[in-house]
């Protein structure tokens, strides 16, 4: 049987099982314990006094609050007792949501809460989660963490089911330890979210972990998930105030940039605008004026084995905001998850990509004179329309580029959309892209399982590519967190199909990726979770033949309750190469993969350790063929979580390579500190090596936050290279950037 016929009738099985099959209840609870689907609500008090945000609940305005207790397991439990009382009270004011919540703990020693700096994901924290949908569509949504360090960590769901890390807003919070248990206090800004004055009713949700247990509480779940599209309800909203909603953002930034080779040496003093317009408390306007990226964070460097460029995430606060209403056809979500795929292929085909905008091709900076943004809701319509005029840069004049995103709310939870962009910020030749896509989302099917579908088309027009220049896909999920769950997912670029503003990693081809895979859940005091499954993928050329196939078996990947794990995995590959292709290369020698087909297995196992530990770390050993030769390969980190006030980790990656046509070593490496002087000011620092490009790179900050909206920064990019590869490094270039930006809100 073809790999495409065994993808369809696996899945299309998983599927139909899924649908219907009656799952067993877990060994720790019962079916009265199980949450129901009945929503669950509660009512905001208005309050003419705000509580003071200082982490300490005495203030009498807490009292006027029902407190919300009913929190229950989703993780090792499901709808099963917490270990641990939780209460949460939550009241409003013209202008703010106030959140408190007492986390009772009873050894507060043992709390865990490495992240000491605000905007890092939590993934190893003891921490709080809420979780706001002003619009109370369940398609979308705004994530709030913080953890006893008092770290602010907030994301923007670009789907139900996804949200993106780096996208931030002006928020506060303070917390303290409170006897046996700890405390936090938040205020969420109105002026810091859209939302519709004429909707009384928000989607509203809570989440808490203690990591040392692998314990996960919710108030409300579904299949041991919460979501956007899985929240309760919190009533009576009415009277508040998005202000005058003009924020206005300038900054100066002082550069100092020196390069070795040649040298050269460059100030500049660059004065900068944003400003930010709520149009209606739902609609928003931005403008940007000399837009500063000075002070943005260096990438985390990947080492290439593959003949297909890599994919680098956006990073710049300009292009975060309202980042989730310019996502379209969920391409890079269709096979998120899958580790028979690269980031690279999941993301292919994107038509809009914000990276490609004030960026040159090898990452240099390119200025952007100005920029205006509309973007948020009205109605059923989601609405997203960004212009950007880019300065010229070597022999590319400068460009005025658009991109315009509009999406309906259709049926109880899916959305129609158009998409279309015009402009290239890399050349001088004229590109437009224009695209619709279709989202179908169902979270009521029997046992509290969910199906999701997406299907897009769209087409671009560049002079001198006629015909061949379209790209479609659709995509089919069911998702579970426990038993079954399955997805695959479809897409053809063509060949000519050439989105100037967003992202290619192949073209002319076809791309099927399909998972499937089984949770158990054990319920007992060691082992929490194992699960089995494989994850495929298969990449033809248009015309025929193979280009890549991937076959991940992940046999076995065992978590326990402290959330230490072990996996084992086998993949099997195989590629056909056309076209020769550089691997490897130094000053004295080549090492390319010759046109051929190649069928080569590899075989893994790796560990970890919860980060909610002082000392945390992860391993991992992989060996097999690779092409022609063969390659062994580890990987390793490990972290120190000193205090609330340091932090260091460290990760290895290290690849030996042997190929008829010559050997090589590929290392990576780097090192991280983050110092906490205070709850105000850090001191960051990431160094990277690898011995690729023989460069060693030092990112140093020192960064103050007096409070959101206001910061400090000093910047130090420090480049070292050994050209000559005889272990002495050169200085190859050095930036010095001292920059500040404040908020003014009206």
């Amino acid at each position: 049987m073809s790999f495409k016929n065994t993808v369809a009738s696996g899945v299309c099985v998983l599927f139909c099982a899924s649908a219907h099959a009656q799952p067993a209840l877990p060994a720790d609870g019962d079916a009265a314990s199980l949450p129901t689907n009945a929503p669950r609500q509660f009512r905001a008090v208005r309050v003419t006094q705000p509580p003071v945000i200082d982490g300490i609940i005495d203030d009498a305005v807490w009292q006027q609050a029902e407190a919300i207790t009913d929190f229950h397991q989703t993780r090792p439990g499901n709808g099963t007792p917490t270990s641990e009382r939780t209460e949460v009270y939550v009241v409003y004011d013209d202008d703010a949501l106030y959140v408190a919540a007492r986390m009772f703990d009873s050894d507060p020693e043992l709390i865990a809460a490495p992240v000491i700096r605000h905007g890092q994901g939590m993934p190893s924290d003891d921490r709080l989660v809420v979780i706001l949908d002003p619009f109370n569509t369940g398609r979308a949504g705004y994530r709030f963490e913080t953890n006893l360090n008092a770290a602010r960590h907030d994301s923007l769901y670009t789907s139900v089911s996804s949200f993106s890390l780096d996208w931030n807003t002006i928020w506060d919070v303070a917390t303290s330890v409170d006897g046996q248990s700890w405390v936090a206090e938040i205020e969420i800004p109105f002026k810091s979210i859209p939302f519709d004055p004429a909707i009384e009713t928000w989607g509203f949700n809570f989440g808490r972990a203690i990591r040392r247990r692998g314990e996960e509480m919710a108030w409300v779940s579904q299949n041991r998930t919460y979501n956007p599209s899985i929240v309760g309800q919190m009533t009576g909203i009415s009277g508040i105030s998005k202000g005058v909603g003009l924020d206005l953002v300038p900054s100066l930034s002082v550069n100092r940039r020196r390069d070795y080779d040649p040298t050269s040496k460059e100030t500049t003093t660059e004065p900068s605008l944003d400003a930010f317009y709520r149009i209606t408390p739902s609609l928003n306007a931005a403008l940007t004026l000399n837009t500063d990226f000075s002070a943005t964070e260096v990438d985390s460097r990947q080492v290439n084995l593959t003949r297909f460029n890599l994919f680098f995430p956006e990073k710049r606060d300009f292009f975060l905001n309202d980042s989730d209403l310019f996502q379209f056809g969920n391409i890079g979500g269709m096979a998120g998850g899958n580790d028979a795929t690269s980031l690279g292929s999941r993301e292919n085909a994107r038509p809009f990509f914000s990276r490609r905008l004030g960026l040159s091709e090898n990452g240099a900076p390119v200025d952007i004179n100005f920029g205006g943004r509309i973007s948020g809701r009205v109605g059923r319509w989601n609405i997203g329309t960004l212009a950007i005029r880019q300065d010229e840069f070597g022999p590319v004049d400068a460009s005025d580029l658009f991109v315009t995103r509009v999406s309906a709310n259709v049926l109880e939870d899916s959305g129609i959309g158009f998409i279309y962009t015009n402009g290239d910020p890399a050349s001088n030749v004229d590109n437009s892209v224009v695209g619709v896509d279709f989202k179908y989302l169902n979270n009521r099917l029997q046992n509290g399982r969910t199906f999701e579908a997406d299907a897009w088309y769209q087409q671009s027009d560049t002079p001198g590519l006629v015909g061949d220049d379209a790209s479609f896909g659709f995509g089919l999920r069911m998702p579970n967190a426990t038993g079954l769950r399955g997805r695959m997912a479809y897409k053809e670029v063509q060949q000519n199909f050439n989105p100037a503003m967003g992202y290619i990693n192949r073209s002319d081809i076809r791309d099927l990726t399909m998972d499937a895979g089984y949770t158990h859940f054990f319920g007992g005091d060691v082992l929490q979770t194992v699960f089995s499954g494989i994850d495929a993928q298969r990449i033809e050329r248009i015309e025929g033949g193979l280009q890549s196939q991937t076959l991940v078996y992940r046999l076995a990947e065992l978590q326990t309750n402290t959330r230490d794990s072990l996996n084992l995995t086998f993949k099997s590959n195989e590629e056909n190469v056309q076209r020769p292709f550089v691997i490897y290369s130094d000053q004295n020698r080549q090492v390319a993969i010759q046109p051929g087909r190649y069928q080569f297995n590899e075989q893994e196992i790796s560990a970890s350790t919860g980060g909610q530990r002082e000392f945390s770390g992860s391993v991992s050993y992989l060996q097999g063929d690779f092409y022609n030769g063969e390659r062994t390969n580890i990987r390793g980190s490990v972290s120190w979580n000193q205090s609330r006030f340091f932090v260091m980790s460290a990760s290895y990656d290290w690849n030996d390579i042997s190929l008829p046509q010559g050997d090589f070593v590929a290392r990576l490496t780097s090192v991280s500190t983050q110092v906490a002087f205070s709850s105000t000011l850090y001191w960051i620092t990431l160094t990277q090596y690898d011995n690729l490009s023989e460069e060693l790179g030092i990112n140093t900050r020192l960064q103050w936050i007096p409070r959101a909206g206001q910061e400090g920064f000093i910047v130090l990019n420090y480049n070292m290279q050994d050209r000559d590869k005889d272990n002495t490094f050169e200085s190859a270039f050095s930036d010095l950037t001292v920059k500040f930006r404040y908020t003014f809100r009206f």
